[in-house]
C-alpha cells in the first residue's frame, strides 16, 4: 500500500476536548470580550499598521488538493510567512505594542496627545525615544518583531530567549541592533527574569503574554493580531467557515482572532478550534479544570514558537468564552504537514502547520470528526502563523530549502 503523509495521524496522535464553558451568545461580540478588546482600539491598530511602508495583506490560499484528502468541502490557509518581511504574524503585534508604549512614554513627557509612527522613524522624539529600553522575553518570532519595532521607532532593546530557543532564531533577532540574553531555564522562566531584571532597571516589559500586574500592554499585542481577521473575513468571498484551527501557545492569536471573527460574522461565526503541542497543554489544561492552569508536558516540542507552560491571564478570558476545542498533538505529526504545504509552495514552519495537523488528525479519526461536526459539507479556516524563521530547522524537516519553494495556489 502506498504511503501518504495522512500515515502519521493515527487515532492515538491526538487528544481533544470541547469546552465546557464556551459561550453560545448570539450576540456581535460577547460584552466580556469586549471589555478587554474594544472595537475602536482594534479599529485604532488597524488603521496605524496599515499606514507602516511595507504593509499588505498576507494570502489567503484555497487547498482544493487538500480538502479533498481530507473529505472536506474546502479549505483556506491564511499565509502569514511574508508579513512585513519578519516570517510571522508577530510582526503585527509586537512593533504595535512597542509603538503604543513609546507613545504613552512620549505624552508624559511632552503632553502631547496625538503621536503617530511617521514621527517616530523620523526622529521626532530621538531625545526621548533614545534613552528608552524596551524587553521581552520569546521563543523566536515575537522577540524578532519586538526587535524590529525597537528599530523602527528609535529606542534601545533586549530580547530574552531560553535554552530551547535555536541558534538560528537567536541569529534571526539579533540581526535587528538588540541586546540578546540567554538564560538557562524555559521561556516561562525567561518570562520571569525579563520582569524581574526591567523593574530593576527600569526598563519597560513588551510581552504577548499576560500576568497579574501586567495586563495592558498584551492587550495591545492582541490589538495589532486583530487586523489579521480583518483581512480574512475580506479574502474569503463571502464563504463563511464552519470551523478554525488555531495555534495555542500563551493564546494570544487564537484569542485575537476568535475575538475578532466573533465581532465580524456574530452568531455565524465559525467553531473554534485551538491546537497545541502535547508537550505544552496549557490551554487543554485550563479547559479541562475551567481555569488557568500550567502545562503537563515538559515543554520540549518541535513547536517552538507554541512551547508556553502557562497561559495569558487576558487571552484565557476569552478563549473560555470563545473557543469551542481545545486539542493537543504529537510532535510526529508536523514534518508531514510541513511538507505536504510545501508540495503546494506554501513555506510553513514548525509551528505554523501545527494547525494543518491538528484537521488533518480530527479528520483521520471517525470518532473525533464526528465530535467536532467535521463533514463532507465544512468549510475550514486554518493560520499558518510563520514560514520558515529558522531556515535549518525548516530543511531538516521538509528536505529542501525554503527559498526553493515557489507558491503558485490561487489566493
Amino acid at each position: 500500500m502506498t504511503k501518504t503523509w495522512l500515515d502519521a495521524f493515527t487515532p492515538e496522535c491526538s487528544t481533544w476536548y470541547h469546552n465546557k464553558i464556551a459561550s453560545t451568545s448570539t450576540q456581535l461580540v460577547h460584552p466580556d470580550i469586549e471589555k478587554i478588546m474594544p472595537t475602536e482600539e482594534g479599529a485604532q491598530a488597524k488603521l496605524e499598521i496599515q499606514q507602516w511602508t511595507g504593509y499588505e495583506a498576507t494570502p489567503l490560499h484555497r487547498l482544493g488538493t487538500v480538502a479533498k484528502e481530507l473529505k472536506v468541502a474546502n479549505i483556506c490557509l491564511k499565509d502569514e510567512s511574508p508579513r512585513f518581511g519578519l516570517g510571522s504574524f508577530k510582526a503585527l503585534g509586537g512593533a504595535y505594542a512597542v509603538f503604543k508604549v513609546l507613545s504613552h512614554l512620549i505624552k508624559e513627557q511632552t503632553g502631547i496627545e496625538k503621536i503617530n509612527s511617521a514621527d517616530l522613524r523620523n526622529g521626532t522624539y530621538e531625545a526621548i525615544c533614545k534613552n528608552i529600553t524596551v524587553v521581552t522575553a520569546t521563543d523566536g518570532n515575537h522577540g524578532k518583531s519586538v526587535a524590529w519595532g525597537a528599530r523602527e521607532f528609535g529606542c534601545q532593546c533586549k530580547i530574552y530567549i531560553h535554552r530551547e530557543v535555536s541558534k538560528g532564531r537567536e541569529q534571526a533577532i539579533a540581526k535587528f541592533g538588540c541586546e540578546m540574553v540567554r538564560i538557562s531555564g524555559n521561556y516561562d522562566d525567561s518570562v520571569r527574569q525579563a520582569d524581574m531584571d526591567s523593574h530593576k532597571n527600569n526598563w519597560h516589559v513588551v510581552s504577548d503574554t499576560s500576568y497579574p500586574g501586567y495586563m495592558d500592554v498584551p492587550k495591545y499585542v492582541m490589538q495589532g493580531y486583530t487586523i489579521l481577521a480583518s483581512e480574512i473575513s475580506e479574502q474569503i468571498d463571502g464563504v463563511i467557515p464552519t470551523h478554525v484551527f488555531l495555534p495555542g501557545g500563551v493564546g494570544g492569536i487564537a484569542a485575537a482572532v476568535s475575538a475578532e471573527l466573533w465581532r465580524i460574522w456574530g452568531k455565524n461565526r465559525p467553531k473554534v478550534v485551538v491546537v497545541e503541542p502535547r508537550a505544552a497543554d496549557c490551554l487543554y489544561q485550563s479547559a479541562l479544570s475551567e481555569k488557568p492552569m500550567m502545562s503537563h508536558g515538559n515543554l520540549e516540542t518541535v513547536m517552538a514558537c507554541l512551547s508556553a507552560g502557562e497561559v495569558s491571564l487576558l487571552a484565557w478570558d476569552i478563549l473560555s468564552r470563545s473557543a469551542n476545542t481545545f486539542m493537543i498533538l504529537n510532535d510526529e505529526t508536523i514534518a508531514p504537514s510541513m511538507r505536504r504545504l510545501a508540495e503546494l509552495g506554501i513555506v510553513s514552519g514548525e509551528s505554523g502547520a501545527a494547525t494543518l495537523a491538528g484537521l488533518a488528525a480530527i479528520c483521520q479519526n471517525p470518532i473525533a470528526r464526528m465530535s467536532l461536526g467535521i463533514d463532507h459539507d465544512s468549510r475550514i479556516l486554518l493560520l499558518s502563523t510563520e514560514g520558515a524563521t529558522d531556515p535549518e530547522i525548516y530543511k531538516k524537516l521538509v528536505g529542501v530549502e525554503a527559498s526553493e519553494i515557489v507558491t503558485n495556489l490561487p489566493i
